[in-house]
């Protein structure tokens, strides 16, 4: 009884944890419901510069909490609201439409984070910062510049959400659960994203290896269209209803938990990289161990040639769009 008494104890002076969330738009509100559902933290609070809209969402995500845990929510039109976050999620930004490509929304959403994020580090002086404005592969390097924070406390989503469409597609077409297949896309949230093939599995099987019931394994031509149809993902969607929001709001609570939660889960979140396989300076999606401090860890995760030749296209692609940046 001794024992779980001190169990008690040590729950009970836990400090509560705090989640600030920029934007409350399509995807900050939707991450906040996500959060609430899934009992991420137990503080959230919005933050946006329009009084109406983020009253308005605070209020009807509070109204639910007496379906879901303990969270309490909080918002307004203040930078207070985020002080003591433990982790503070970027959602603001100029929204992608059809047609669009991420990095084009690069300038605009690079001038508006220069001015923000000194004000949030100033009001969280201690917090992790999650990026998911897009392009968020770039603005991770331009926020860890501004913010003049260690790269471990600054990263994006990367190809979290990516990766869960792979897995969904995956397990979809070999006829499993999808919590049954275990595969990842890396190097750019955008066009020049990639499956890591060589490494995914489905159960104990490499997914290369695996027959669906009745017929022969995966043809490489197979495998290639569902990497593409995960590229295309979010421009259907977009296309259809304007925006992504669902899935990419659950995908940053799930990478906010492991921070909260000090996991040390291993999720390809996109932070600025420093030798590897030969790539300094840029920030792309990679298995990384996360936790507590951030970016505890980026994970050698053995590649093929093709797989490397791969991430430094996608890494090209990227400096390109940094440097074309600092010369305007």
């Amino acid at each position: 009884m001794a024992e779980v008494g001190r169990h008690h104890a040590e729950r009970t002076k836990r400090a509560p944890t705090k989640l600030g969330i920029v934007g409350a738009g399509s995807v900050g509100s939707s991450l906040a419901y996500a959060a609430l559902i899934r009992n991420s933290a137990d503080q959230i609070a919005l933050f946006d510069r329009h009084a109406a809209k983020v009253k308005a969402e605070v209020l009807d995500l509070a109204h639910g909490t007496p379906y879901t845990g303990t969270t309490q929510v909080s918002g307004g039109t203040d930078l207070d609201q985020l002080a003591g976050s433990d982790v503070v999620v970027v959602t603001a930004g100029a929204k992608q439409h059809p047609g669009q490509s991420r990095l084009e929304l690069a300038g605009a959403n690079t001038a508006l984070l220069r001015g923000l994020m000194p004000q949030l580090v100033a009001c969280a002086p201690d917090a992790i910062f999650l990026v998911i404005t897009n392009p968020a592969d770039v603005l991770t390097v331009v926020v860890q510049r501004y913010a003049a924070l260690p790269p471990n406390r600054v990263f994006s989503t990367g190809t979290v959400l990516d990766s869960s469409r792979l897995q969904w597609m995956l397990a979809r077409a070999a006829g499993v659960a999808v919590a049954s297949v275990h595969a990842m896309i890396v190097g750019e949230h955008g066009d020049s994203q990639f499956p890591l093939w060589s490494g995914a599995r489905i159960g104990p099987v490499a997914a290369r290896e695996w027959a669906p019931a009745g017929r022969a394994k995966f043809r490489p031509e197979e495998l290639d269209d569902i990497a593409a149809a995960v590229r295309g993902a979010a421009a259907r969607v977009i296309a259809g209803k304007g925006a992504t929001n669902y899935a990419i709001g659950l995908s940053a609570a799930r990478v906010v938990e492991a921070v909260l939660k000090d996991e040390h889960a291993v999720l390809p979140v996109s932070s600025t990289l420093s030798g590897y396989h030969g790539l300094s300076g840029i920030a792309l999606s990679v298995p990384t161990v996360v936790g507590a401090e951030g970016i505890l860890r980026v994970v050698d995760t053995p590649m093929d040639d093709q797989e490397i030749a791969l991430l430094h296209r996608s890494a090209g692609a990227l400096r390109d769009t940094l440097r074309s940046m600092k010369s305007t």
